[in-house]
C-alpha cells in the first residue's frame, strides 16, 4: 500500500484514559492544542467595505458588516490551535473549532492514508468572502459560499451517546443574517462512517435564503480521479452558464477544447474526472442523478473516499480545481508549503449549484446528515450506500469486482450474477479489508447483465447492476439572462424574476425594478407589493413598507376577507411592531396565523408582544400555539422558559430548559437561561439582548448589552458604541432619560475600530440616538454606514455630512463621505478634497489606494499621480495593490527599471478573481525596460523570457488562455537581431497563435504584428479584422454588465457606467487599430529592406 504518512504535522498520542477506550474498541475524544506553522492574517481594514457590486462564487460578494482582510503575513510562526481529536479503530479526525469548525485531518489508519487533504500549515490566501481562506480538510459552507465565518471561531461541545458514539458539536451565528448554524461530527465505535449532523436555525423574524456545501479537499495528482454516479451524463458550470458531457468533455469548457486535446498519445485527455487533464481553474456540478453518492480515488495509493447523502435533499455534487498547469500550481503555493495540489469534492444540501439558494422560514430548523467513509483497493466506486461501496469493471473477458464496507461483516455473502450464471461467495469484510476478485464473463454478455449484491445476514448492504451508457435523457439547457423588466410580458414572470434575483443574491441585477414594473402595469398586484414591502422593511423604511403591504392586503381581501396567503399580514405586523403600533401589529399577526405557513412565526411574534406587555399567560398560549405547528424553534422554547418562570411554574420551566440543553446546548439564549458562561462575542451578545428585550426582559437585556459593550473586538468587528446606543434606546423607552443620555455619552467615547452596524435593532437605536441628540456625530456616522450598506446612499450622505465639520479628524467618516460624494452625486473633485482631508488625519494606506483610484477616474495624469504617491512610497507599498500601482506609474513615466525592482522587492499575494494584475504590470515593465536597452538584444531577450516565465515572488503565473503576444513579439525581434531566425520565427508563431485563441483586445494586434513578421499576411489580416469587429460590437451592442460575470474587480470601489466603459474600450481599441494600420502601411511602403530583424525591441 502506498503510504502518504510523510506529514510534518505530527499528531499527539491519545491520553491514557482515551487510549484505554480505543483499546476496548470505543471512540476516543479529547481536546489538545495542535501546534501548526501559521501565516497570520494582518489586522483587517478599519474602513467598511461596501462591495455591493462584487461578484463572488456567482452571487453577491457583499462583505459588510464583516471587516475585510487584505494582507497575510509573509512568514509563518508556530501557533497553538485549539483542536478536538476524534478517533476509533479505523479513523482519526482532527477538528479545528477556531477555523470555522472545519475537519482539518481525515486519516485512514488501516491504509496509512489521508483521505482528506492534510495541510501541514495554516496558510490562508485571499480567497474567502472576507479575505483569508485555508485549503485542506473539510470546510462547511453556509449560508453562502465560502462560509463567511470560515476564518472565525465557533463554540463547541462534546456529546457522548449511550451506544458509545461521540459527536463534536460546533456552532455560531452567521455574520450577515444572524442565523445560527450548528454542525456535529459523529463517529461510532463500530464503523468507519463519519457522520456530519447539521442543524440550521433561522432565528430571525423574516424568511432567509441559504445554501450548504461541505467542501472536501483531497490531495491530487495525475492519477487522482473524481467519481460521480455512472448515470451522470452532463455537468454544469456556476449558475449553469455552460454545460459539458461527463466524464469525457465533448466541447470546449472553461475555454479549453478538450476534444481537440485527444490524440493517439493522449487518448483520455478529454476525461475531466482526472485532475491531471484539467489545465485551468474549473468547476463542474452534477446536473441530474438517481444516486446518492460520489467521491474521489487515488489510484497511486489505492485509496480514496465516498460521500453519501439522500439526493432528495442533497443533490449537490461538485468538483473544483485550480488546474494542473502553472496558474493553478501558483495558487497551490499560495495555500501550502509543499503539500501540493488538491481538488475539492463538494457535497451540497438543499442546493445543486453555486449559486443555488433555498429558504428557511422564520423560526424554522432544518436538520440533515451527510456521510463520508474511506475506501481502499476497489478503485472508483460505481455504487455506494452508508454500509458499502462496490466497483464493477468489465475488461478483457473478466468482471473485476471490489467491495468495501464501513463496519465488520463476518461471513458476508457476495452474490455475483454474470448473464445467466450466478455464484455466491462467503467472505469476511471490514474497514480496510475489502473483497477484490474477478470472475470470467462469457462472450456476448454486456455490463448491464452483471449484478453484485452484498448481504450481512438478511440485511442487504448494497446492490449494483451497471446501467446502459445511453439512457436517452436530453441534454440539459443552459441558464439564460432574464430580459429587462420592460421586455417581460406578464406580471407573473416579472414577480418571479425578481424573486429569483433576490433568492440567488445576484450581484449586479436588482429585483426591485421587476416588481416596480409589475406595479406600473397593475398598482394593486399583491405579490409584487408584498415583495417591495419586504425590501423596504429590510432597508429600515417602515412607512414605505407599510404602504406597499397595505396595498397588497387591499388586493388580497378585495373579494375574500380571509386570504389564502398570510405573508402580507405577517410582514405588516413586523412593520407595525417596529413603528411602535403594537395593537395593529398584533391584529396583523393574528390574521397571518390563519395561514398555516405563517402560523408559527406569527404566533411567536404575538407571544413576544404579550410577553413584553406583561401578559404572560397569553404569551404562553401563543408560544404553545407556535410550537404545535411542528417547528422546533429554540427561540420560542427559550421565551417559553422565561414566561413559565415569570408565572412561577419553575418545574415546567426547568423541564423545558433541560430539553433545550439536551437538544441544542450551544444556543446562546439557552446558555443564558441556564446561567452558563456566555461567549466573548459582542455580536452574539447583541443578538441575545435583542431577544431578551422583545421578551420583556429589559433589565436582562440592559445587562447583556453592558457586557457586549465591554467585549473585545473580534473577527466580526467591534460593537461597543452600538451596544451603548441600544442600551440608550431601551432606557429611553423605560423613561430613564438621564441614564439613556449617559449611555449615549459612553457610545460617543467607546472604541470605534471595526464598528460597522447592521441589523434593524442597530438601525432603530441609531435613529433614536440622532433624534435624541442631532449633534451626535458618532451616531450619525454609524447610521450613515448602515444606510449606505442598505442601498440608501443619499440618506447616508446626508448623515455623514451632518456629522462632518471643519475640525473632523475621523478618517473613516471623511472617507465614507468622499465615497458617497463620488457615487451619489458624481462630484469627483469634491470627493477628492475629502480624501485629501482623510489622508491628512489617518495613516491608513488603503485611503491612499482609494484616493489614487479616484485620481485615475478623474483623468489625472500618471506623472501627477506618481508625484502624489511617491513622497509616502515606503509606507504605502506595504499594500500589494499600491505597490503594483506605483510600479505601473513608474513604467508609464519612463522608469521601467525602478518598476521592475519594486515588483521584485518582496513576495506578492493575489486575490481570487483579481489575478493577473502583478504579472501584467511586470510584463509591461519588462517590455518597456527591454525597449530602453536599445539594440542590446541579449539583455532585452533575457528580460522578456523572465516575464514569460514569471518570477515566483509575483505570487501568480500566466493562465493557459492568457495572451502573451506582446512579450513573444518582442522576444522574436530580439532573437532575430541576434541572428537566430528559427527561434525568432518560433516566438512570432507563438505570439500569433496565443493572440488568435485569446479574448480580443489591443494585444491581439501584437499577434498580427507577429504574423506579419513571419510573412503570414492572412493570419495578420484575420486578427486585424477581429479587432475591428470588436470595436464595432462595443459601439453598437447594448451596454450592460455581464449577467454571468465571475469577477468585476474594476467596479469594487467606484461604479462604472457600462456604456461609458464600453465607449472607452472601443476608443482605446480603435486608437490601437489606427496605430497598427499606420505601422502596417509604413512597413509596406518601406519594402523588405526594413525587415523584422531590424525592428527595435519595443516595436
Amino acid at each position: 500500500m502506498h503510504s502518504t504518512s510523510t506529514s510534518s504535522l505530527r499528531l499527539p498520542e491519545p491520553p491514557a484514559d482515551e487510549q484505554v477506550t480505543l483499546d476496548d474498541g470505543g471512540v476516543a475524544v479529547w481536546e489538545q492544542p495542535l501546534t501548526i506553522p501559521t501565516y497570520e492574517p494582518a489586522p483587517p481594514e478599519k474602513l467598511p467595505m461596501f462591495f455591493d457590486r462584487r461578484v463572488y462564487q456567482g452571487s453577491s460578494g457583499r462583505v459588510y458588516p464583516l471587516p475585510f482582510t487584505e494582507r497575510i503575513a509573509a512568514e509563518p510562526r508556530d501557533r497553538d490551535w485549539r483542536a478536538v481529536h476524534l478517533e476509533n479503530r479505523w479513523i482519526r479526525l482532527v477538528l479545528l473549532p477556531e477555523l470555522g469548525g472545519r475537519i482539518h485531518i481525515g486519516y485512514d489508519k488501516t491504509a496509512d492514508y489521508d483521505f482528506f487533504y492534510r495541510n501541514n500549515v495554516i496558510k490562508p490566501a485571499l480567497v474567502g468572502l472576507a479575505g483569508p481562506w485555508v485549503s485542506g480538510g473539510v470546510e462547511f459552507n453556509w449560508p453562502q459560499h465560502h462560509r463567511p465565518a470560515t476564518f472565525l471561531p465557533m463554540e463547541s461541545w462534546i456529546e457522548h451517546e449511550p451506544d458509545g458514539a461521540v459527536t463534536v458539536w460546533m456552532s455560531d451565528h452567521d455574520p450577515f443574517a444572524r442565523m445560527r448554524g450548528t454542525h456535529g461530527i459523529r463517529l461510532r465505535p463500530d464503523s468507519s462512517l463519519i457522520e456530519l449532523r447539521a442543524r440550521l436555525h433561522n432565528r430571525t423574524e423574516v424568511p432567509q435564503t441559504f445554501l450548504w456545501w461541505a467542501n472536501v479537499a483531497a490531495r491530487a495528482h495525475e492519477d487522482y480521479q473524481s467519481f460521480f454516479p455512472t448515470d451522470v451524463r452532463y455537468v454544469a458550470d456556476h449558475a449553469r452558464r455552460a454545460i459539458t458531457a461527463f466524464p469525457r468533455a465533448d466541447r470546449p469548457y472553461y475555454g479549453v477544447d478538450y476534444p481537440a486535446r485527444v490524440d493517439a498519445a493522449h487518448p483520455d485527455a478529454d476525461r475531466i474526472d482526472y485532475y491531471g487533464n484539467i489545465p485551468v481553474p474549473t468547476s463542474y456540478m452534477v446536473v441530474e442523478t438517481r444516486d446518492d453518492f460520489f467521491g474521489g480515488y487515488d489510484h497511486a495509493a489505492g485509496a480514496g473516499f465516498v460521500h453519501w447523502a439522500d439526493r432528495r435533499i442533497a443533490p449537490g455534487k461538485k468538483q473544483w480545481t485550480w488546474g494542473n498547469a502553472p496558474f493553478g500550481h501558483a495558487w497551490d503555493d499560495q495555500l501550502t508549503d509543499g503539500d501540493g495540489p488538491y481538488v475539492e469534492l463538494m457535497a451540497g444540501v438543499y442546493t445543486d449549484n453555486q449559486p443555488d439558494f433555498s429558504y428557511l422560514a422564520p423560526g424554522e430548523v432544518k436538520t440533515f446528515s451527510q456521510f463520508w467513509f474511506p475506501i481502499t483497493g476497489i478503485g472508483a466506486a460505481h455504487q455506494a450506500t452508508r454500509d458499502a461501496a462496490v466497483s464493477v469493471r468489465l475488461e478483457e473477458g473478466h468482471v473485476h469486482i471490489g467491495v468495501a464496507v464501513t463496519s465488520d461483516v463476518p461471513r458476508a455473502r457476495v452474490r455475483v450474477t454474470v448473464g445467466a450464471d450466478t455464484e455466491e461467495r462467503v467472505v469476511d469484510l471490514g474497514p480496510g479489508r475489502p473483497w477484490i476478485d474477478s470472475v470470467p464473463c462469457p462472450h456476448g454478455v454486456d455490463a448491464t447483465r452483471i449484478e453484485v449484491v452484498v448481504h450481512d445476514g438478511d440485511r442487504e448492504l448494497i446492490r449494483w447492476r451497471p446501467r446502459s451508457d445511453d439512457d436517452g435523457a436530453p441534454e440539459p439547457a443552459v441558464a439564460t439572462e432574464p430580459p429587462l423588466p420592460a421586455d417581460i410580458a406578464s406580471a407573473d414572470e416579472l414577480y418571479l424574476t425578481g424573486v429569483h434575483l433576490a433568492q440567488y443574491r445576484h450581484p449586479t441585477r436588482h429585483p426591485e425594478p421587476y416588481w416596480e414594473e409589475a406595479l406600473r402595469r397593475d398598482p394593486g398586484d399583491a405579490r409584487s407589493n408584498t415583495a417591495l414591502g419586504a425590501s423596504a422593511y429590510a432597508r429600515g423604511e417602515y412607512d414605505v413598507a407599510a404602504g406597499y403591504l397595505r396595498e397588497a392586503i387591499e388586493r388580497l381581501t378585495f373579494r375574500n376577507p380571509n386570504p389564502a396567503d398570510g405573508e402580507a399580514h405577517y410582514r405588516l405586523g413586523l412593520v407595525e411592531t417596529r413603528r411602535g403600533h403594537d395593537a395593529g401589529a398584533y391584529d396583523a399577526f393574528a390574521k397571518a396565523a390563519w395561514d398555516v405557513r405563517w402560523a408559527h412565526p406569527a404566533s411567536v411574534q404575538m407571544g413576544l408582544l404579550d410577553a413584553r406587555a406583561g401578559r404572560d399567560l397569553a404569551a404562553l398560549g401563543r408560544l404553545d400555539d407556535a410550537l404545535r405547528h411542528g417547528l422546533d424553534d429554540p427561540l420560542a422554547r427559550n421565551v417559553r422558559v422565561i414566561v413559565l418562570r415569570r408565572l412561577g411554574r419553575e418545574s415546567e420551566a426547568d423541564a423545558e430548559l433541560a430539553t433545550l440543553e439536551q437538544s441544542d446546548r450551544l444556543d446562546v439564549f439557552t446558555a443564558y437561561l441556564a446561567r452558563r458562561a456566555l461567549p466573548d462575542d459582542g455580536l452574539m451578545l447583541l443578538d441575545l439582548a435583542g431577544d431578551l428585550a422583545r421578551a420583556g426582559q429589559r433589565d436582562d437585556a440592559l445587562a447583556v448589552l453592558a457586557a457586549a459593550a465591554g467585549a473585545s473586538a473580534t473577527g466580526t468587528g467591534g460593537i461597543a458604541p452600538v451596544a451603548e446606543y441600544e442600551r440608550a434606546r431601551l432606557l429611553d423607552e423605560a423613561g430613564e432619560t438621564d441614564a439613556a443620555a449617559d449611555a449615549r455619552h459612553r457610545a460617543r467615547r467607546a472604541p470605534a475600530d471595526w464598528v460597522f452596524p447592521a441589523g434593524l435593532d442597530a438601525h432603530d437605536a441609531l435613529e433614536a440616538a440622532v433624534a435624541a441628540d442631532p449633534a451626535d456625530a458618532r451616531a450619525r456616522a454609524l447610521l450613515g454606514m448602515w444606510l449606505y450598506d442598505r442601498g440608501r446612499r443619499t440618506d447616508a450622505l446626508v448623515q455623514w455630512r451632518a456629522a462632518l465639520d471643519d475640525a473632523t479628524r475621523d478618517g473613516v467618516l471623511l472617507r465614507n463621505a468622499a465615497l458617497a460624494t463620488a457615487e451619489v452625486e458624481g462630484d469627483l473633485d469634491a470627493a477628492a478634497a475629502l480624501y485629501d482631508r482623510a489622508v491628512e488625519v489617518s495613516d491608513d494606506p488603503r485611503l491612499w489606494f482609494e484616493l489614487d483610484q479616484l485620481a485615475q477616474r478623474r483623468g489625472i495624469s500618471a506623472a501627477a499621480r506618481l508625484a502624489r504617491l511617491e513622497p509616502y512610497r515606503d509606507r504605502l507599498i506595504v499594500r500589494d495593490d499600491l505597490l503594483v500601482t506605483v510600479a505601473d506609474l513608474l513604467t508609464t513615466t519612463g522608469r521601467a527599471a525602478e518598476a521592475l525592482d519594486l515588483l521584485l522587492s518582496r513576495p506578492l499575494q493575489p486575490w481570487e478573481g483579481g489575478e493577473g494584475v502583478a504579472i501584467r504590470a511586470f510584463a509591461r515593465a519588462s517590455i518597456a525596460r527591454a525597449g530602453e536597452l536599445g539594440h542590446d538584444a541579449a539583455r532585452a531577450a533575457a528580460l522578456l523570457e523572465r516575464a514569460l516565465d514569471t518570477p515566483r515572488s509575483l505570487g501568480e503565473a500566466w493562465h493557459l488562455l492568457d495572451s502573451r503576444a506582446a512579450l513573444w513579439l518582442r522576444l522574436g525581434h530580439c532573437r532575430a537581431s541576434l541572428g537566430d531566425a528559427a527561434a525568432a520565427d518560433d516566438a512570432w508563431r507563438t505570439a500569433a497563435t496565443e493572440a488568435a485563441t485569446a479574448e480580443i483586445d489591443a494585444e491581439s494586434l501584437d499577434g498580427a504584428r507577429a504574423a506579419c513578421a513571419r510573412g503570414d499576411e492572412e493570419a495578420a489580416a484575420d486578427l486585424r479584422s477581429r479587432v475591428a469587429a470588436r470595436v464595432s460590437e462595443l459601439r453598437s451592442a447594448p451596454a450592460r454588465v455581464d449577467y454571468f460575470a465571475t469577477s468585476l474587480p474594476e467596479t469594487l470601489l467606484f461604479s462604472l457606467d457600462p456604456a461609458e466603459a464600453a465607449r472607452r474600450r472601443a476608443d482605446e481599441l480603435a486608437a490601437a487599430l489606427a496605430r497598427y494600420d499606420e505601422e502596417h502601411a509604413a512597413a509596406r511602403a518601406a519594402g523588405p529592406a526594413t525587415g523584422s530583424a531590424k525592428r527595435p525591441v519595443n516595436a
